[in-house]
């Protein structure tokens, strides 16, 4: 799913990755670990291609996503989904129409709109919900309608932005068993980062550790450290 060759980016003085290698493989579930500054968000940006490596290759699917031209970005931006640790969503629409968003830009019809709302509801336990505003909504009710929002469009690749950072213990390990279970169902890459030692610690899941833009760790079960 991911293939990463020697990719490296700096931004002016600062040197963001340095010869970072890794392979992601279709339907794992893996922890993006390291400190603040570490290179774990920046990582994410290329992903998404909202910024481009100055040197190597990084693969998605496949696919080297720096030839990707201005007018293919969308379509490809479309097999990945993004939960973000400030929740992103529209404060004057509902949480259906939240969810709803990305499917209705790519002019998908009602019906099937629908549908595809009301399953990513029910995955995150929000079906009761749809009709209220962010306003009406806890934390980690917020963070559960950016991950329906997220996953509605049945991406490929699931890239989650430190989705615990603002959220108490307990909150957080709900939204964990929430993104188990949408690999499990819906068989998903997941590429999370995060600074929750608890989570990492208790999952048992892949961890690639990030000090100052190098990869100094990748464990197939490992620590937070």
């Amino acid at each position: 799913m991911i293939t990463a060759q020697n990719i490296t980016k700096r931004f002016g003085n600062v040197q963001a990755l340095t010869e970072l290698s890794f392979v992601v493989n279709p339907g794992e579930f893996v922890f993006l670990t390291g400190p603040s500054g570490s290179g774990k968000t920046t990582l994410i940006k290329l992903v998404m291609k909202e910024i481009v490596t100055d040197k190597g290759e990084l693969l998605i699917s496949g696919q080297d996503i720096k030839k990707i031209t201005n007018k293919k970005l969308p379509e490809y931006r479309r097999q990945i989904g993004v939960v973000f640790q400030d929740f992103k969503l529209l404060q004057d629409r509902s949480v259906f129409e939240n969810v709803s968003l990305p499917l209705e830009v790519r002019n998908i019809k009602l019906l099937d709109i629908q549908a595809a709302v009301k399953k990513a509801l029910e995955l995150v336990g929000l079906t009761a919900r749809a009709s209220l505003f962010p306003a009406q909504l806890s934390g980690g009710e917020l963070q559960r309608v950016a991950i329906a929002r997220a996953i509605v469009g049945r991406p490929k690749l699931l890239l989650a932005d430190e989705p615990t950072g603002n959220l108490d213990p307990k909150t957080s390990q709900s939204i964990m068993k929430i993104l188990k279970q949408i690999h499990e169902e819906l068989q998903t890459t997941i590429v999370m980062a995060t600074h929750n030692v608890d989570i990492v610690n208790h999952s048992g899941l892949r961890v690639i550790t990030l000090v100052d833009g190098k990869l100094v760790k990748d464990n197939p079960k490992g620590k937070y450290e």
